[in-house]
């Protein structure tokens, strides 16, 4: 499950478009944060995508990713020319293709590294779609298959992009617009594959033109109501709406840490067998399998894009920290896999997040005030240094996850000090200590 955000230039505080996901995976698939440089390939080459090999082409442009450990593809990047593009699972009445093909993530890496501009993306995705299709695993522990949908933007556009099989349909936005495990668009659209209404009445999901509805054609039922996804989008929408014309990074950043309305010092992850919060929290049971594992929130100034990312599970527990494009990324350690190793940012980090869910009202309370400072000092410093030479970003960069590091250090060790007496509900604590030991995590 995952949630992603957009809000245009005609609704942000500086006019500059903020796009926003947090990548929702097993709580052990490690996030990993890279980046790839720009390259040339010869003549007649081809790239093994996670499943399947297709033609190369001969050049790609610079992206950073954040995906899975284990997948060619990635759930949410962004390229040299200030393209972003985040993915959501979405399931629909269409049969998968559980034979290997392209996985959305797959398509969404071709994507970027191979358009310039939003528009251009949506139809490099769709060529994929035509040619390739979609299918192929896409769980870690538990297989899992599932179509996808899309919110691309660049500095100057942005697009929805939903898919059913090699069904799809496109439109542009204006304002905010998310989208949370899916599909949203109803009988209006700007681009659409040949067939998707045809397609609809020859299976009986609608009688005609008049009565088409591409959500509620298309969507399977049971799989998108326990997804959550309406809830989830509909407070995301909220939350960027009553703040139109105010939007900033913050803003964006405080909707992928929301609890829903219940959050709050009472707050407690530990509570339902059901139902699933924008900053999500995996607990119990095949519904509540899913846990943040990574974070990013882009700020797509026309000559200057920052992207900020956790690297890290959970972004109540994390710092968003900068990072751009046409440096190298810092020094996060190997490629982490599905168990713990401190010598990777992101298992580090799992020892504060997961000693803060033994009790988190309390123990969330040791540490946000202290985050939300830091995270405020590396974004104003962030913004003023947008347009300095890349040496001095990077070197700012790579000072921000050090100290960001640090800190969750400091943290962690304040948790232990405290001495809170653990509080989970028993199916809550049961799953946790599965995760942990699978991921052989000792706390």
């Amino acid at each position: 499950m995952c949630d992603t955000v957009v809000a245009t230039a005609e609704v942000t505080a500086d006019g500059t478009t903020v796009f926003g996901k947090n990548s929702d995976r097993e709580p052990n698939e490690a996030h990993h944060l890279t980046h790839i440089p720009a390259a040339d390939h010869p003549l007649g080459s081809r790239v093994k995508c996670t499943y399947i090999d297709i033609p190369q082409v001969r050049h790609t442009y610079a992206v950073l990713l954040g995906k899975p450990f284990w997948i060619w593809g990635a759930e949410m990047g962004a390229n040299e020319h200030g393209v972003v593009i985040g993915n959501e699972a979405v399931f629909t009445k269409v049969p998968y293709e559980k034979d290997d093909a392209l996985t959305g993530m797959d398509t969404l890496r071709l994507a970027l590294e191979r358009a310039s501009t939003a528009r251009e993306a949506i139809t490099i995705i769709t060529e994929l779609l035509a040619e390739y299709g979609q299918g192929g695993n896409c769980g870690f522990q538990h297989r899992l298959y599932y179509h996808n949908s899309f919110i691309i933007a660049d500095p100057h556009d942005a697009w929805v992009l939903e898919t059913a099989g090699r069904h799809w349909a496109a439109r542009q936005v204006r304002g905010v617009y998310t989208i949370s495990n899916g599909l949203t668009i109803g009988n209006e659209w700007d681009l659409a594959s040949p067939d998707l209404v045809t397609n609809a009445i020859r299976n009986g999901w609608c009688r005609g033109l008049d009565d088409f509805d591409f959500a509620r054609c298309y969507s399977d039922f049971l799989y998108t109501k326990f997804s959550d996804c309406r809830r989830r989008r509909a407070r995301t929408t909220d939350l960027l709406s009553s703040q139109q014309g105010d939007i900033t990074v913050a803003t964006v950043m405080a909707a992928l840490r929301d609890h829903g309305e219940e959050g709050g010092g009472a707050w407690r992850p530990d509570k339902g067998l059901t139902g699933a919060s924008v900053c999500m929290h995996a607990g119990f049971g095949p519904i509540r399998g899913s846990q943040t594992t990574g974070s990013m929130v882009s700020h797509l100034h026309p000559d200057h894009p920052i992207h900020f990312v956790t690297g890290t599970a959970a972004p109540c527990t994390s710092v968003f920290k900068p990072v751009w494009l046409d440096g190298q990324l810092p020094d996060m350690g190997p490629v982490p896999a599905g168990t713990y190793d401190a010598a990777t940012l992101y298992w580090r980090h799992e020892a504060l997040h997961r000693a803060t869910l033994l009790n988190y009202a309390p123990a969330i309370q040791l540490y946000q005030v202290e985050r939300d400072a830091l995270e405020d000092e590396f974004l104003a410093g962030a913004l003023e240094l947008a347009h300095r030479s890349a040496p001095e970003r990077g070197a700012f960069s790579s000072r921000c996850f050090a100290d960001a590091d640090a800190a969750e250090i400091r943290w962690l060790e304040r948790l232990s000090d405290a001495g809170l007496q653990k509080r989970q509900n028993w199916p809550y604590a049961a799953a946790w200590t599965r995760f942990n030991r699978q991921a052989h995590v000792s706390l």
